[in-house]
């Protein structure tokens, strides 16, 4: 988790919007289209068979494309994918990668 966060970081280069989304991604002032993005990625994560048309559909009223949802939908399972395999290991971060 601690490579995500200092890639999360690097990427937005907003040390008090990564914060804020630390705090709580849902009230960090994101936009509608990243909230509805983000909320898509946590269910397919955390529940992946309770996904239905229906939070397809909210992510298409948000702006997506059906290329951007297949897309979010790939990573999300992706990231799901390798940390587990990488967790299952008992696989360590790698020392390479700066704390900030």
């Amino acid at each position: 988790m601690t490579h995500h966060r200092r890639g999360l970081r690097q990427l937005l280069k907003d040390p008090n919007l990564v914060t804020r989304i630390e705090a709580g991604w849902v009230d960090a002032g994101l936009s509608e289209a990243r909230v509805a993005m983000l909320g898509y990625a946590v269910k397919l994560t955390k529940a992946p068979g309770s996904i239905v048309e229906q939070d397809v559909l909210l992510l298409r009223q948000a702006g997506f494309s059906d290329r951007d949802i297949l897309d979010i939908a790939e990573v999300t399972a992706y990231y799901a994918y390798a940390n587990r395999i990488a967790d299952g290991l008992g696989v360590p971060l790698e020392g390479w990668i700066p704390e900030d």
